[in-house]
């Protein structure tokens, strides 16, 4: 009995060291403060993505991560869309965003800017998430291409680059959103933190 006593003495001792925060503990910018923050020098450009939760939960991580902008391009629907609001939970009306008919132009227009354009695929010569190195004071696009066929290979084709996720059980695809919120943390994490 002393035994089981002493279990939930160390248990409780555990809880209270790991309490969950309130919301109102979690420090949130307003929509105002967001939008004059300094943002991360990334841009997220989506083609073709079908998937309405998909859009609305990329646009919560670049909320998340103080993402630049968002690209909405094909036949990627835009706000306000109830069923992207369902996910973004108010994203997308802090994160900027723009809707460009053809990828082509948008990745074109962005290299003109000095932009580092880069295609989320898996292809011949592309570099793995772990090996890509950012440099300093560079802006980067990213990519990502639709649920079913990815990256159109035109688009791979004008690409700067591409980095691919190692993947290493049987399906070697992603869910456009889990692939987007691992390559913007870990390009959020290498441009803030490995300094």
């Amino acid at each position: 009995m002393l035994q089981l006593e002493a279990f939930f003495i160390r248990l409780n001792s555990i809880i209270k060291k790991m309490r969950k925060l309130e919301n109102s503990e979690l420090e949130r910018k307003s929509i105002e403060d967001f939008k004059k923050s300094e943002k991360t020098p990334l841009i997220l450009v989506l083609d073709d993505v079908r998937s309405l939760h998909n859009i609305g939960s990329v646009f919560r991580t670049a909320d998340a991560f103080l993402i630049e902008k968002i690209y909405l391009c094909g036949i990627t629907a835009t706000p306000p869309n109830k069923e992207i609001h369902k996910t973004a939970l108010g994203a997308t009306e802090t994160v900027n965003w723009e809707h460009n008919e053809n990828v082509l132009d948008t990745i074109a227009s962005l290299k003109q800017e000095g932009i580092l354009t880069l295609a989320i695929e898996q292809v011949e010569n592309a570099v793995f998430l772990q090996n890509f190195e950012v440099k300093e004071n560079q802006k980067y696009a990213l990519v990502f291409g639709n649920e079913v066929h990815g990256v159109a290979q035109e688009a791979v084709a004008v690409c700067d680059g591409c980095i691919e996720i190692p993947q290493l059980g049987t399906k070697h695809s992603l869910n456009i959103s889990v692939s987007a919120g691992i390559v913007v943390w870990d390009l959020f994490q290498k441009i803030h933190w490995s300094k």
